[in-house]
């Protein structure tokens, strides 16, 4: 879970995330950094806890002339964790993976996957920039659980070789193997924008597409460009979604608002000759609150579109 969210929480530029008995920082702020000390021990001393990792590793902390730190600012422990998120268990890297480790903001949007999944009983499934697999394993076990995994398949695309790893391996902790086995999981490690236009020539489609890339607008100043990129995967995949499936597609650019998310979004749609229903507005969990000062702190946007 998330224990401090930035701006939202009074700590500008301070990110921690709980990963069991293990703590994990960004210090990103000079100021964050002048009282790196302080607030480490304040920490502890809240949490109980022990171990405390840095991940003072984003390229935001250029901006204010501050040098990448990573490594253990108080106790020592494994680097690799295994946590449970709902009901699977993923393993996260605090020192190589994305953030401080792992997306602990689409938690919920993750479970709401798999609901709809056992609900509307998704036959083929989509995993566009899967990272190390959360909407994958939560869709295949909640599937499993609910008996209606049979005659199911999911693909999950990535760049990341390293990622794909252990997305399979968290499949083994979840006791489901046997999908990568029998091919109901597959993995592909490729470009996803090529991927999708490659699945448009096969003839390829699916009953639910999800698209979480990374950020393409880390501000204001790349909307422009970002937008272009956001329009052209949701165009793409609007032509590979079956009529009646259902689309799953995120920003988490700082510099694209909602409006202009459900914009772009709509403009690929038009774009791919689809019309569609907006069924919900997804958001980060619970834990990554929003101020009415720093409206800003609402980076993650989701719409879930089914097409007509």
């Amino acid at each position: 879970m998330r224990l401090v969210h930035g701006e939202a929480d009074g700590l500008p530029g301070v990110i921690v995330d709980r990963y069991g008995d293990t703590l994990v920082a960004q210090f990103l702020s000079a100021g964050a950094e002048k009282y790196k000390s302080q607030i480490t021990q304040a920490l502890l001393k809240a949490t109980g806890l022990t171990k405390l990792y840095e991940r003072s590793d984003a390229s935001s902390r250029t901006l204010e002339g501050l040098p990448a730190t990573t490594g253990w600012l108080a106790g020592q422990g494994e680097e690799e964790v295994t946590i449970r998120e709902h009901d699977w268990r993923l393993q996260v890297s605090i020192s190589e993976g994305h953030k401080t480790g792992f997306y602990l903001d689409q938690r919920d949007n993750r479970l709401r996957f798999a609901q709809d999944a056992v609900r509307l009983k998704f036959r083929r499934m989509l995993n566009c920039y899967c990272y190390t697999g959360g909407f994958t394993v939560a869709a295949l076990v909640r599937m499993q659980a609910a008996g209606v995994l049979e005659g199911a398949s999911i693909t999950s695309v990535d760049s990341s070789g390293s990622a794909l790893e252990r997305a399979k391996q968290n499949l083994a902790i979840n006791s489901l193997q046997d999908c990568i086995d029998s091919g109901a999981a597959d993995f592909l490690d490729a470009d996803v924008n090529a991927t999708l236009r490659r699945f448009i020539a096969e003839g390829r489609t699916f009953d639910a597409i999800i698209l979480d890339p990374p950020k393409f607008a880390p501000s204001a100043a790349h909307a422009e460009r970002a937008a272009r990129a956001y329009k052209d995967i949701n165009r793409l995949a609007f032509k590979l979604l079956e009529p009646g499936g259902l689309l799953y597609t995120f920003s988490c650019s700082g510099g694209i608002g909602g409006e202009l998310f459900h914009k772009i979004v709509a403009g690929a749609a038009m774009d791919a000759q689809a019309d569609g229903y907006l069924v919900s507005h997804l958001h980060a969990a619970s834990d990554h609150p929003i101020t009415m000062r720093f409206p800003e702190g609402e980076y993650l946007k989701g719409l879930v579109v089914m097409k007509k």
